[in-house]
């Protein structure tokens, strides 16, 4: 057998899950996604299909139903246990049942069993959840749907409860057996400029002359290779709205279904003179994920990255970096002065760092991190850039929380599977701001676009207040706003409860401080319902308050009232339908006269996983090949001993009890980790442009494999042995991209300096550039107007990236008061061959 990196479904078994079918709708900024997933038993025996898949980690699971032949059932939210057991009880009697639970350890990780399909039977299931969409960097409105589910990572002696480790097969994403079809509509009071995807689309449909209206769909024959990302933008989409959603009828009045719900979309707007400021002070703290998952063109464009930003800080800010995997290093041992000394012995440093500290451990170098004292006017600004695979997720947002009064948290997700519940969850719980780069993005506008927003004034002292009528009260379901951006949207969900024969108005008003000056923005809203909005606002209220609820029993777990919190989120996921980490929706159809016959055959459902790769399929070293770097420690950590779930009966008809969320498997162990004293074959082979390669073991055969011993190259745990291959025909390194070139010759201070290097990336030799150079003009600043004229003159389209750093140059040209401005830019441009005006560099 060919051993593979990832969890692999080995044994070949039938699939019982034929097709997921997707229809996406948007309102304005809310979206409600309705999954359909049909089932086929092919079989001779009854099956159970389990099947362990991501959703969006802010999504509020609302509804889930199965069809049977002409029998619909709908399921009921119950507390998880209690479900269970249900559950168990209805497979146990020969029953058809359907369990959904989330991952009590991440809330983007959901597991569904359909137990007990006799041979020959289909079933079709319907999920239901309501979403908001975050708004990106450009305007767009972003909405996501998870395809991709990796292994996520259990840090060694996490002690996490069970669920913390997930039971995945995974299967690379080309042999997903599974298909997928994926529409969505969308409207909005304004029109839809444009729907973009990073999967192809067929073209994008207007339904009414307004363009208000649109339909998009999925091209066919999509391979799971990716999650599937939609950008929408509406023209004027920055207005702030508010909606008011008219309680269920059949609930009691004053809960939270019995009343009706506001939801506010908030776009603050700063004076121009403030967002056009930057400050020249902070403490920017980088963290970079190092593990293997990271390894080829992420952990590149991450280098990059940081060079763009540490180009940008202002002089006179602190800095450090940080990179983790198994274990955590750092550049400096606390923060230091930013100047040019610091710069470059980071750079070097930086340059260097590959994707080769094994795991994912995170939690530890943020413990360090927040153990550092802040220094004293320095507001401390943290960057966190990882791809988001790991297994404790609430642990680590519940740190960053506690520690949200030192601090801000901008968080970056890389790749395709990212978990969304912890990039989301450091920005929301850090008073931050969350991006996500997938596919072919770069990294690198993202990127510059927080930085922009961390050099901004903090915003203080931020109050909410309600003016409303006469008999008419506010319960606040939203935490407190600790965050707010320019142009970047909050949202705030209240309770409103009694009634007015006054005018039906209400008024919203934002209070804060920007820049140590009052300010606010206020929004006038109708208390009249709006129509056709079903429970949707309800639900994304109910589980906004579920979700600070799970975050206070976590806090509170080892004191006395840790049971109260959990008894409220129960009550509420109940009363509300919505999931929550301590409930399950259930249903058993108890219509079934007789009982199905025969043991019952557990077949887990694969999921596709991006860093699979075989070694009979892809050589390690073949250009594209996905690379996967895991360590023998990671893999030994994913728990394998974790308890099994006990049930309350055994299963006479239904075989064995159910283990969803526990361990990764064992036997990936065994088919994994190399034996000791073996120099056994790795399986290769030949492609027209690479010579076949010896592979040796990294030990000598006296050596003990380390369990913490990366495996490297396609995780086989061998090394290429350069003495005995021939690596004439590999490709080249490309060159490196022009503008990161002129960038890394910038100095800390912002100006550039007159050598053959600066000449080298103008495309110039050092005696064409120095020519023209008027005779009354420093060499220096020259040098940095022929920079900034090669920017504004050929890299506009890049602006973002190098906007920041633009201005440092600027300032530092100012501040030599040099004479001949006009004259050297004209000469500029006559070198160059461009057309930059001396206004338009800001100088």
């Amino acid at each position: 057998m060919v051993n593979c990196c990832g969890l692999l479904n080995t044994n070949k078994e039938p699939v019982p899950l034929k097709s997921v079918e997707v229809e996406l709708e948007v309102r304005d900024h809310v979206a409600t996604v309705v999954s359909t997933l049909n089932y086929e038993n092919k079989e001779d025996k009854p099956l159970e299909a389990v099947f362990v898949f991501p959703l969006p980690g802010d999504a509020a699971v609302c509804h889930f139903s199965a069809k049977i032949g002409q029998t619909h059932i709908v399921a009921e939210v119950k507390e998880k246990q209690e479900a269970r057991e249900e559950y168990d009880d209805a497979l146990s009697s020969g029953q058809q049942a359907f369990l959904l639970e989330e991952s009590e350890q991440s809330p983007d990780i959901f597991s569904l069993s359909v137990g007990s399909l006799p041979p020959g039977e289909s079933a079709s299931i319907r999920l239901e959840y309501v979403i908001e969409l975050a708004v990106q960097a450009d305007e767009g409105l972003r909405f996501c749907l998870p395809a991709v589910l990796n292994p996520r990572y259990q840090p060694q002696g996490s002690g996490g409860s069970e669920g913390g480790n997930v039971q995945v097969t995974s299967v690379p994403a080309s042999l997903v057996p599974y298909s997928l079809s994926f529409s969505a509509r969308v409207s909005s009071p304004r029109p839809v400029s444009k729907v973009e995807s990073n999967c192809p689309l067929d073209p994008l449909q207007y339904l009414n002359t307004e363009q208000t209206r649109a339909m998009v769909k999925l091209a066919a024959g999509h391979k799971f290779d990716r999650d599937v990302e939609l950008l929408i933008y509406y023209k004027d989409a920055h207005q702030p709205t508010a909606v008011v959603e008219a309680g269920q009828a059949t609930s009691k009045p004053g809960t939270l279904m019995g009343d009706p719900v506001v939801m506010l979309s908030l776009y603050p707007e700063f004076p121009q003179a403030v967002t056009s400021s930057v400050a020249s002070c902070g403490e920017f703290v980088f963290l970079l994920d190092r593990s293997g998952s990271m390894s080829g063109g992420q952990i590149k464009s991450a280098r990059d990255t940081l060079l763009l930003l540490l180009k940008s800080v202002p002089l006179g800010c602190y800095f450090n970096i940080y990179s983790f995997g198994s274990r955590y290093e750092h550049i400096f041992p606390k923060s230091v002065e930013y100047n040019q000394k610091t710069m470059e012995e980071a750079l070097k440093k930086v340059d260097k760092m590959g994707a080769d500290l094994g795991g994912t451990e995170i939690l530890e170098p943020l413990k360090h991190i927040y153990s550092q004292p802040c220094i004293p006017n320095q507001p401390r600004q943290l960057f966190v850039f990882t791809d988001g695979e790991v297994g404790n997720t609430k642990e680590v947002i519940n740190l960053v929380k506690q520690n949200s009064g030192s601090h801000r948290c901008f968080s970056f997700g890389i790749g395709e599977g990212a978990s969304s519940a912890l990039i989301n969850g450091l920005a929301k719980e850090g008073g931050g701001h969350a991006q996500f780069i997938t596919g072919t993005d770069r990294m690198q506008p993202k990127v510059m676009q927080s930085l922009r927003f961390a050099l901004q004034p903090a915003v203080l002292d931020i109050s909410v207040t309600w003016d409303l009528p006469k008999g008419v009260s506010v319960t606040a379901l939203s935490p407190p706003i600790t965050a707010l951006f320019q142009g970047q949207r909050s949202l705030v969900y209240a309770q409103l409860t009694g009634q007015s024969s006054e005018a039906s108005e209400g008024c919203v008003t934002v209070k804060y401080s920007l820049a140590g000056h009052p300010s606010q923005n206020q929004l006038h809203f109708s208390l009249r319902p709006a129509e056709d909005t079903g429970l949707t606002v309800h639900r994304l209220a109910a589980r906004t308050l579920i979700r600070s609820l799970e975050m206070e029993e976590r806090e509170c777990e080892e004191e006395e009232d840790g049971g109260v919190k959990k008894k409220k989120v129960v009550e509420l996921s109940v009363q509300s339908g919505v999931s929550s980490a301590f409930t399950a929706f259930i249903a058993v159809n108890k219509g079934n006269s007789e009982a199905i016959q025969g043991p019952l055959v557990r077949r887990n459902v694969p999921t596709p996983m991006m860093m699979a790769c075989c070694m009979s399929q892809c050589h390690p070293m073949s250009p594209g090949a996905p690379m996967m770097r895991m360590s023998f420690g990671m893999i030994q950590n994913m728990s394998c001993d974790a308890p099994v779930r006990n049930t309350c009966k055994s299963r006479e008809k239904g075989g064995a009890s159910r283990n969803v969320f526990s361990d990764m498997k064992k036997k990936l162990v065994a088919s994994m980790k190399p034996q000791k004293n073996s120099r056994e074959s790795v399986p290769h082979h030949r492609s027209s442009s690479l010579s076949p390669m010896s592979l040796s073991r990294k030990h000598d055969d006296s050596e003990e494999c380390d369990d913490d011993d990366d495996l490297m190259y396609g995780g086989t745990g061998f090394e290429i042995n350069p003495h005995l291959c021939n690596l004439s025909h590999l490709p080249k390194q490309p060159p490196r991209d022009p503008l990161l070139q002129l960038v890394s010759l910038q100095k800390a201070s912002g100006c550039w300096v007159l050598d053959p290097d600066l000449a080298a990336a103008l495309g110039k030799t050092s005696k064409e550039v120095e020519k023209p150079k008027p005779a009354s003009v420093n060499q220096d600043v020259w040098a940095t107007i022929l920079a900034l004229t090669w920017l504004h003159g050929f890299k506009m389209d890049a602006q973002e990236e190098w906007e920041l750093l633009a201005m440092k140059a600027v300032s530092w040209l100012r501040a030599q008061k040099a004479s001949c401005m006009k004259e050297c830019v004209e000469a500029g441009n006559a070198l160059l061959g461009c057309n930059v005006q001396k206004d338009a560099l800001g100088i």
